[in-house]
């Protein structure tokens, strides 16, 4: 019998593995790729078509998707665009028949490149989705936009610089839902998703912007937008060196870094060697107190983290002690680019973020530390290599700055705030960024999501208008994580892995990200479950409990007054966060029960109450019963019209409260009568 069921079993495995290799032929991708004329403007090289099965595939390690092994479907082929005389090549990976589920996930790239080649498709083959990728026609996927960004004549090439900003992969996802659909040979809703950071999170508000009817979800994160600002600010820290006249050792930017973070660590409530909350460092932490802590670091012989410190290469022995112009060096990179007169051009990095842009260089023939430009603000403005700053100053990068926003507004920028074509097409996107990135600042994402609630939602006031926001559009400060990963200087930080997992459920199965899942990914809690709050927001951990509070001094921090430009950098709407309402207080959990969020459970202690979720009435919804005031549990009512949340109202659900409150006292039965209750009100149960 044993051997009868091993055979079944076998046969079942072939059968499976022959129509897996029927579908992967060039001959079925030839009839599922877009006819001519299915696209406006592009037409398929057929002759280009390659199809390849492949087995046993395995991924471990990385920070945007978890450890696997799967089979797919290697396809590509190139396209070109009708009147030019151009070639795109395109990738896309297709997952078994038996492991699809009806999911597209386009993908971006990172630096000057549009495509992260195939690092990022494993991250749809995992959830069921086909995953693509483009090379934007610059001629192949090691190609980057620098190196085709000039024509011969030294003018810019407008077609790369276009595909670069938002149309190669926005012709690739239309692309590659068409052939889905064919390869597969369905007629169902095929959910099409984006996954990117860095240059990825600026392509992926490329998306919204541009495509804004395409895509059910877009995760973008530390996105690179505002990109004359932001390719420019990689030189601040530079000029703020040479301006001052110091350079300061790698090991001396050390000594300041790890002070901040032993000093700003348990300003969260929690001493974990984690930052969680930056904007209290911004408060409370003086830089001067640095001054006179001596450090110590043994030569080393080159490798490593190139953007570590460093860089990467060899050096000497250090050691002495923190100077004062080192702690001026610092105080005025986290202060941020302002003119000669004083006024603010753009934000700089989180404190508790490294010094990437700031490292030094060693002379070994005169044994003295020296300007390292940046390669990356250095390319952007010389158009290839800067291999001099003299004569540059504060108001050169302003003039710079404001010359790219000029320049490349409708292309690279990717600010624009009303994504109203997205909202109504049902779209939901889910930003992530590292609150101590030291490439691209936190406070970009910030300032862009106030500007899209402010424009989008002018009518309302700053409760409702975040709350009218958050439906579709959320942003998660990463306590600790560095750019677009886990970070080595505060290595228990959490990262958040699967939220290309928690994007899917928020967009196929409703069920709204109040907190984001993440998990520490290296050293001694490597494996440990964490949960990200939601802006604005902030982490505050109480009797070993973390809670998701509002404090408005905080978010001031993040908030500021671009004077130093004569046109507004981004519009932010006015308002704070009135009350404390269903934002204060000491977070509990809400548990979704009944399969489509019907209700939800809130759990604060031992104590539950049960009540209903209806995505007819704001403020009845799961996502906004996370926050209760100590030792109180809550019903949350909508702030504009009488109506309660208990889940009484649904036949057969009762609003009992369970347990206790307290330990010693019995939770009282009683519920406000709904006549009883004004708009705004809190009833409170007990």
């Amino acid at each position: 019998m044993q051997k009868t069921l091993a055979l079944i079993t076998g046969l079942c495995a072939a059968s499976s593995a022959a129509t897996r290799a029927d579908l992967c032929t060039t001959s079925h991708v030839e009839t599922s790729v877009p006819a001519d004329g299915d696209i406006s403007g592009i037409t398929i090289d057929t002759s280009s078509i390659s199809a390849a099965p492949v087995y046993n595939t395995s991924v471990t390690g990385q920070d945007f998707y978890p450890d696997a092994i799967f089979d797919y479907c290697n396809i590509s082929f190139a396209y070109s665009h009708n009147g030019r005389d151009d070639q795109v090549l395109l990738q896309y990976w297709l997952p078994s028949p038996a492991n699809f589920q009806n999911r597209y996930l386009a993908t971006g790239g990172g630096g000057f490149a549009i495509s992260s080649k195939t690092q990022s498709l494993p991250g749809g083959i995992i959830y069921g989705a086909a995953a693509g990728t483009t090379d934007g026609g610059f001629g192949g996927f090691n190609v980057n936009l620098d190196q085709v960004f000039l024509l011969a004549n030294g003018t810019i090439n407008y077609e790369a610089l276009y595909m670069f900003g938002y149309r190669g992969i926005g012709e690739a996802t239309e692309i590659g839902l068409a052939l889905t659909k064919n390869f597969y040979n369905t007629s169902d809703k095929v959910y099409a998703y984006y996954q990117g950071c860095s240059e990825g999170g600026r392509e992926g508000w490329s998306q919204v912007q541009k495509y804004g009817s395409l895509y059910d979800g877009v995760i973008a994160g530390a996105p690179a937008f505002r990109y004359g600002q932001q390719q420019v600010n990689h030189l601040t820290s530079n000029v703020i060196e040479k301006t001052i006249g110091y350079y300061p050792p790698p090991c001396e930017f050390e000594a300041i870094l790890n002070a901040t973070i032993a000093f700003c660590d348990p300003l969260d409530g929690l001493t974990d060697g984690v930052v969680s909350r930056t904007d209290l460092c911004l408060l409370h932490f003086d830089i001067n107190s640095t001054i006179g802590i001596p450090y110590t670091c043994s030569a080393t012989s080159g490798g490593g983290n190139p953007f570590g410190p460093g860089g990467g290469v060899a050096l000497p022995a250090q050691n002495g002690t923190v100077t004062t112009q080192a702690a001026a060096v610092v105080s005025a990179i986290i202060a941020g680019l302002h003119d000669t007169s004083g006024k603010l051009a753009y934000i700089s990095y989180q404190p508790s973020s490294g010094f990437s842009d700031a490292q030094t260089s060693y002379n070994i023939n005169t044994s003295t530390w020296g300007l390292s430009i940046s390669s990356f603000g250095g390319e952007w403005a010389a158009n290839g290599t800067l291999s001099s700053l003299d004569g540059v100053t504060y108001d050169n990068l302003r003039d710079w700055m404001q010359l790219g926003w000029q320049r490349y507004e409708d292309v690279l920028q990717t600010t624009w705030p009303d994504v109203s074509e997205f909202r109504d097409n049902g779209g939901k996107v889910l930003t992530f960024h590292g609150e101590s990135d030291d490439s691209i600042p936190a406070g970009s994402s910030v300032h862009y999501h106030e500007s899209v609630r402010g424009i989008m939602y002018p009518e309302l006031d700053f409760n409702a208008s975040t709350d009218a926001l958050g439906e579709w559009y959320r942003l998660f400060l990463v306590p600790g994580a560095a750019h677009c990963s886990p970070n080595s200087d505060q290595p228990n930080g959490p990262f958040p892995q699967t939220n290309l997992a928690v994007l899917i459920d928020w967009v196929e199965k409703w069920v709204v990200p109040v907190t984001l899942n993440a998990t520490a990914l290296q050293r001694e809690n490597k494996g440990d479950n964490a949960r990200i709050c939601a802006w604005p927001l902030r982490p505050l951990w109480s009797e070993g409990e973390i809670g998701c509070v509002y404090d408005q001094e905080s978010v001031d921090t993040w908030m500021y007054e671009f004077d130093a430009c004569k046109l507004p950098l981004y519009w932010v709407g006015e308002g704070k966060w009135e009350g404390g309402g269903i934002w204060g207080g000491v977070m509990g959990w809400v548990e979704v029960v009944g399969g489509v969020q019907t209700y939800c459970i809130v759990h604060h202690g031992s104590a539950k109450l049960l009540l209903r979720n209806d995505s007819r009435q704001p403020g009845c919804k799961c996502g906004h019963l996370l926050a209760i005031p100590q030792a109180i549990l809550v019903i949350i009512l909508v702030l504009t019209i009488k109506h309660w949340c208990c889940a009484e109202k649904i036949p057969g659900v009762s609003c009992d409260v369970f347990d206790q409150l307290r330990p010693t006292s019995p939770a009282s039965q009683h519920l406000y009568h709904e006549s009883n209750i004004i708009s705004g009100d809190v009833a409170r149960l007990g």
